[in-house]
């Protein structure tokens, strides 16, 4: 029988851990604060970021909210980045995305001040990334890749050595998560696919890990992946449901699948909120780099 690798209960440990480094950084004087910044008011946008402070309110982390119309020209989102980078009470921050059509997402995202770059999405530290191949990295670190590998980590699963199958090359994993797999201290050997690769079946097919990202509703089917693969299912489609009538979160792996597996993250439920988690491990750790 497969393994469920339950992203629930893994963060709900990992936000009680940081809790408690929460209250020994407030006996040290120093309180860690989250600043998000939310441009116009779609709902899954609005949605997130509650979901956010309301994580934040669980481990004792302050919440900074800015909020912008759906109009707001690039300057006055660069306005509120910048306020953020100079505010002490904000030790790491968010821009939610996707900014309204028209604002240059790249350019607000090299405004960001690196050490503050709560998602860990800044150039700079990407970069970073890249460089420590072997070290260990003190710079914040992508929050999904981080997920995906603490999740496995939770269950013992060793990825050395694994070959891992990479399905979408987004830059918020498919093209992330390869940096981090391929580390010594994780010493995956990873397979990216995208719209332009061949036979990409051929690939799942040999692979002992899929990370699927692809945002393509059920995609993976039972006869692309091999017996005991270890599968996360890190997409999100919203597909309408006939019979109850309403709009459903679908993720790129077919339910089918896990019966072949050896191990899976349902969806929602298995990354997602890893990824939640990882963001405020990130905040904690800006944190804590203060008290050095």
């Amino acid at each position: 029988m497969a393994t469920k690798l339950d992203g629930k209960a893994v963060s709900a440990k990992i936000k009680g851990e940081l809790r408690e480094r929460v209250e020994r950084l407030r006996a040290a004087g120093i309180e860690p604060g989250l600043g998000t910044l939310l441009v116009g008011s779609d709902p899954g946008s609005v949605k997130y970021v509650a979901g956010k402070h309301a994580d934040c309110a669980e481990v004792g982390i302050r919440s900074i909210k800015h909020e912008l119309p759906a109009d707001a020209s690039f300057e006055d989102i660069a306005a509120v980045v910048r306020e953020m980078n100079e505010d002490p009470a904000c030790t790491g921050y968010i821009v939610q995305l996707p900014l309204p059509k028209g604002i240059d997402e790249n350019a607000i995202i090299d405004l960001i001040d690196p050490a503050k770059d709560a998602d860990g999405m800044h150039p700079y530290n990407l970069g970073e990334l890249v460089l420590h191949v072997r070290e260990d990295v003190t710079t914040p670190l992508p929050c999904t890749p981080r997920g995906c590998i603490e999740l496995l980590g939770a269950y013992d699963i060793d990825l050395d050595g694994k070959e891992v199958c990479v399905l979408g090359r987004g830059i918020t994993i498919g093209r992330t998560v390869g940096l981090m797999l391929t580390r010594r201290a994780v010493n995956a050997t990873v397979t990216l696919c995208h719209t332009g690769t061949r036979d990409v079946v051929d690939h799942m097919r040999r692979a002992d890990v899929i990370i699927a990202a692809m945002g393509s509703a059920g995609f993976v089917k039972p006869d692309m992946i091999k017996d005991g693969a270890i599968l996360l299912d890190v997409g999100v489609s919203r597909v309408f449901d006939e019979e109850a009538g309403r709009w459903r979160v679908r993720g790129d792996i077919d339910k089918a699948c896990h019966e072949k597996a050896s191990a899976y993250s349902p969806n929602p439920g298995g990354v997602g909120p890893m990824t939640r988690a990882m963001l405020l491990a990130n905040v904690v750790e800006m944190a804590e780099r203060q008290l050095h």
